[in-house]
């Protein structure tokens, strides 16, 4: 007996369904059995800097809970947009990670066309915030933030300091204090962070923006003074270190977060499991420990609320960027 015309629809659905289905069976093969192999976890910092070793006690844990290893590999240059790019254009199978920091947002502003902050990746999870400095050599007569301004303003074109890059959170954080103090500073970029600290030391430079972990030993043995924290609050490691509100820039604050992202188009599952992992490390205890030794403020949290987290991150850095007419070198 011939199918009337439900039938035949329905039988026309049927078919689209299972061809549908078929579709879908690889990749819920592929959720099922994620991680199947290594993982790539992309730090755009240079080697040895507070950024690159939050990211290494992270994916150390992560590696554990994942049952696979995570490379480490890092891509410092261009204020970091050399790794995020690569990021950017990788598969998003979960197997290639970016650990972020501001410069994410930064770098687009004063880089247009290399990448999107928001719509090419997808967040993660927020690992944690740390904190950074202004720090100058012994030799620079000055011990505060008012005296350096004083100094600065009665020697125009003296003072030289130094970056992590064009680009990176620590030169824009330099431009911003340039800009509300009404001084100017020439910078010089490296690569990396590192770098930096090394010519500050040497004398090359008389100033720097720099982590307080590791700037801290320096300035303990006097090699460095620390003028200035970054952020909007003090450090329980170094709480006799001003914020520059406190120390007479009325209203700077620019705190520093890290973070895990993944190319955009990843999977739910995948996003889920690695989600999962972040956060069950960042319980441990001892990966805790490691991470408040680096003098970081553990944060953690859900994938849109780091996405919120971005998306306000790119309003408050497209202002800094046109308040301060900051630009590549």
């Amino acid at each position: 007996m011939p199918l009337g015309p439900d039938a035949h629809r329905w039988a026309a659905r049927a078919v689209k369904l299972l061809a549908l289905l078929a579709c879908c069976l690889p990749l819920l093969a592929d959720a099922q059995s994620y991680p199947a192999r290594p993982i790539r976890m992309i730090v755009p910092l240079a080697v040895g800097g507070t950024g690159d070793t939050l990211a290494r006690v992270v994916s150390e844990e992560m590696s554990k809970l994942l049952g696979q290893a995570f490379v480490v590999e890092n891509r410092a240059g261009s204020g970091g947009s050399i790794g995020t790019e690569s990021v950017a254009k990788s598969p998003a199978d979960g197997y290639t990670l970016l650990f972020a920091s501001p410069a994410h947002v930064i770098n687009p502003l004063l880089r247009p066309n290399s990448y999107d902050p928001v719509k090419d990746f997808e967040a993660i999870s927020v690992i944690a915030n740390t904190y950074m400095l202004l720090v100058a050599h012994p030799s620079l007569p000055v011990a505060s933030i008012s005296e350096l301004v004083a100094y600065a303003k009665k020697n125009p074109g003296r003072l030289n300091y130094g970056s992590a890059g064009s680009g990176s959170a620590t030169h824009l954080n330099a431009e911003l204090f340039k800009s509300m103090a009404g001084v100017f500073i020439t910078h010089i970029p490296y690569r990396g962070s590192t770098p930096s600290r090394q010519a500050l030391l040497a004398g090359e430079i008389e100033l720097a923006v720099d982590g307080l972990l590791p700037a801290l030993p320096f300035i303990k043995a006097g090699k460095l003074k620390a003028l200035a924290l970054c952020s909007s609050k003090r450090s329980s490691i170094a709480p006799e270190i001003p914020t520059m509100d406190e120390a007479g820039i009325k209203g700077y604050a620019s705190d520093t977060w890290y973070g895990l992202m993944a190319p955009a188009g990843i999977s739910k599952e995948i996003l889920a499991a690695l989600h999962a992992a972040a956060t069950r490390s960042l319980a441990t205890p001892s990966v805790r420990e490691r991470l408040q030794q680096q003098g970081a403020d553990l944060v953690g949290g859900t994938p849109p609320e780091f996405r919120k987290l971005i998306e306000s991150e790119v309003k408050t850095w497209t202002r800094i960027v046109k308040e301060t007419k900051a630009r590549v070198d």
